[in-house]
């Protein structure tokens, strides 16, 4: 299910058709191509992490590997990409910087020709025109944990290094001012999945409606509770960022500038499962338990990120109990990095 939920997030991604042509640059045309391929960079990463997924999917399917190896496949893909676009935007706006200083002094005569991709809807406009709203991928990974009020970590009844939180959505950022970008909009979608790693050789147990931890007889080779969500974020976003003008028009850019976000989400449960393996007897067993645990169905907390260009360090925090009354208040908590591909 989790494959599945993944690969209809990056389905998005087919919505924006693309064609290749060869573009013929001169001096009075260099640089506005140069412009456009930071969004050629960026929709081919997005391209080769879309391929990646579907063959990590693919593998899952074939049962050459499992769900946990699948994930983290996709956590290391994602990563890798988010600093593909960072490096190679970095190269891209060095030659942009460079033909500005030099675009006065004399042209070559020779003409260069570069690989470029267009959108469908701008074959009749090569002419550049700003966007307040645009969109992009996000990819989010890193530590979990579920605490009672008043409780630390150093109290959870869950694993720290071993719970963790995948989340992946598409998200669209809108200029809240006409002229101004230091206050943007950003919300979107996303699947959330938060996974939640019992100590002490320890498991769930739904008994009459409370969900409780009891030790497992046998020993837990491993012991995880996860569950998924489809949610709704939206954050304020604050930061500067640098207006680029080019003959009457601009657009602002935040590449390389600081940012900080803030908001909260809200959505529903998609479901929740637990995976154990043990060995009975000597003979490996995995069980696979699905079950709604008492849990509430609806999902809703705040969260929070601060960081530089792409790369963020993100918080979020569910203000609703993981279970239902009379079950004790345990709130879920989550903090890793976060990658706006855009």
């Amino acid at each position: 299910m989790k494959s599945l939920l993944i690969t209809f997030a990056l389905c998005i991604l087919s919505f924006s058709p693309c064609d290749a042509q060869t573009v013929e640059i001169t001096n009075g045309n260099k640089i506005e191509v140069l412009k456009k391929q930071r969004e050629n960079i960026i929709k081919q990463e997005k391209d080769e992490l879309k391929a990646e997924v579907e063959a990590i999917n693919e593998r899952l399917d074939n049962e050459e590997i499992s769900m946990q190896e699948a994930d983290e496949l996709k956590e290391e893909a994602a990563k890798k990409h988010a600093l593909n676009i960072e490096n190679r935007l970095a190269i891209l706006d060095n030659k942009i910087a460079l033909v500005e200083r030099n675009e006065e002094s004399k042209v070559e005569s020779d003409k260069t020709f570069v690989f470029s991709w267009k959108d469908e809807d701008d074959k009749e406009d090569p002419d550049y025109e700003d966007k307040r709203t645009t969109s992009t991928l996000m990819v989010a990974a890193g530590f979990n944990n579920a605490l009672q009020d008043g409780q630390s970590l150093n109290d959870s009844d869950f694993k720290i290094g071993g719970s963790r939180f995948f989340e992946i959505g598409w998200v669209w950022r809108t200029r809240v001012f006409e002229e101004s970008n230091w206050l943007r909009l950003k919300y979107g979608i996303s699947f959330q999945f938060n996974g939640l790693k019992p100590t002490d050789n320890r498991f769930l147990v739904d008994n009459n409606g409370i969900t409780e931890l009891q030790e497992f007889e046998y020993d837990l080779n491993k012991s995880k509770f996860r569950m998924d969500n489809l949610v709704i974020p939206v954050h304020f976003e604050f930061g500067p960022s640098k207006k680029i003008e080019n003959d009457g028009d601009y657009t602002f850019s935040t590449y390389k500038k600081f940012k900080v976000g803030l908001g909260g989400y809200t959505g529903f449960s998609l479901g929740e499962r637990q995976k154990l393996k043990y060995k009975e007897d000597g003979d490996r067993t995995k069980e696979k338990l699905k079950s709604d645990y008492n849990t509430n169905d609806f999902i809703y907390g705040l969260s929070a990120y601060v960081g530089w260009g792409n790369t963020s360090l993100y918080a979020k925090y569910d203000l609703n109990p993981i279970f239902e009354d009379p079950n004790p208040e345990l709130n879920n908590v989550s903090l890793g990095i976060r990658f706006d591909l855009d």
